[in-house]
């Protein structure tokens, strides 16, 4: 967990593989990391983990699912109760089941000019 990432009230992480939380990320309450999936192929089903990182200053809102393997990019929204299924790109809004762009994450302000540009907070 990067610097003052949050993991929320009952959050479910299941950390078979590595999970990844970037600075000011958060995870919120019921969400659900799951970082693993099942070889169907093979009658044994074994076991497949799959690493999860959630970037920097992203927000994954109160019971999404995030399946394996998926990377939430700097910045970007999780909606609501969304099951995310395909990476979601740096900066937008996802939502739904599957989860889809909504939108692209716009901040107010000029410290949130610098945010998106990469630089520094002062």
């Amino acid at each position: 967990m990067g610097d003052h990432a949050c993991l929320g009230p009952y959050v479910d992480c299941y950390n078979v593989a590595r999970i990844e939380l970037g600075e000011y990320a958060t995870v919120s309450q019921y969400s659900y990391l799951c970082g693993a999936t099942h070889d169907y192929t093979k009658l044994t089903m074994p076991l497949v983990p799959k690493p999860i990182r959630i970037g920097a200053r992203a927000w994954v809102a109160a019971d999404a699912f995030v399946g394996p393997g998926i990377t939430v990019e700097e910045g970007a929204v999780v909606g609501a109760r969304s099951c995310v299924v395909h990476d979601v790109p740096a900066w937008t809004v996802v939502a739904g089941n599957p989860a889809r762009v909504i939108k692209r994450r716009v901040l107010e302000g000029a410290a949130s000019d610098s945010i998106q540009a990469g630089l520094p907070v002062p």
